[in-house]
């Protein structure tokens, strides 16, 4: 885990940003079931108006996802929350996350595990989160531009895996590169809603639950949503 810089003399602007990330945690995430003292205090943390374009940062800690350009969406907060929490990710953990976006879920999860990989098939997305967290001081994540979809097979196996865009069926690649033992969080089911699965590796086979109800952009690329190419 890495920690972001913070300033020993706040001014009046960071103060009420921290207000306004205090109440979104309190009102939108800490009440329907993200009970994870680790997962809330990361998002209390986290600065999520800066991963959202200016025009709209005035929104940023409502209970809503924003457009962040190239038809992308950040997440709403508590599913956020629902799905980082989903992960159960320990301190030592490697993470693999698909679907970089606009970062702020990245920073969540840098903030719970070792290390983190994220992935994004949009080169000029992926050149501007990877800024953004290495300008908030996360140290521990790698952003890399290509199809998630294929995973990344460098640094495989992973402890956990994230995938952050809707799909049909959870990407062969990636339950190769879950790790025994590992878990597995990705929305599953038809494009206007998923459900949450969880997909656990056993020695010899797979278990998998599915949980809340969540609508995410479609996971593209070879082994995304029927194949939709990158």
């Amino acid at each position: 885990m890495r920690q972001m810089p913070s300033n020993s003399v706040r001014s009046p602007a960071a103060s009420r940003e921290e207000s306004a990330r205090r109440e979104m945690v309190e009102r939108f995430v800490a009440p329907r079931g993200v009970d994870d003292p680790r997962v809330l205090a990361a998002m209390r943390e986290v600065p999520r108006h800066l991963f959202v374009p200016e025009p709209l940062r005035g929104k940023a800690y409502g209970d809503h996802s924003l457009p962040i350009g190239f038809g992308q969406t950040i997440s709403q907060p508590y599913v956020v929350g629902i799905m980082t929490s989903r992960l159960a990710i320990e301190p030592g953990h490697k993470v693999l996350e698909i679907g970089t976006g606009s970062g702020y879920q990245t920073a969540v999860l840098s903030r719970l595990a070792r290390t983190v990989y994220s992935l994004e098939r949009l080169d000029e997305l992926a050149r501007r989160s990877s800024a953004l967290l290495r300008q908030l001081g996360c140290q521990n994540v790698s952003v890399k531009a290509f199809d998630g979809t294929y995973g990344y097979p460098a640094a495989a196996p992973y402890d956990r895996i994230l995938v952050t865009a809707g799909t049909d069926e959870v990407p062969e690649p990636l339950l190769a590169q879950l790790a025994v033992g590992g878990r597995l969080v990705v929305p599953i089911g038809p494009p206007d809603r998923q459900r949450i699965r969880v997909v656990r590796r056993r020695k010899t086979d797979f278990a998998q639950e599915d949980g809340e109800a969540v609508v995410f952009v479609p996971l593209v690329g070879k082994f995304g949503r029927a194949g939709i190419p990158g």
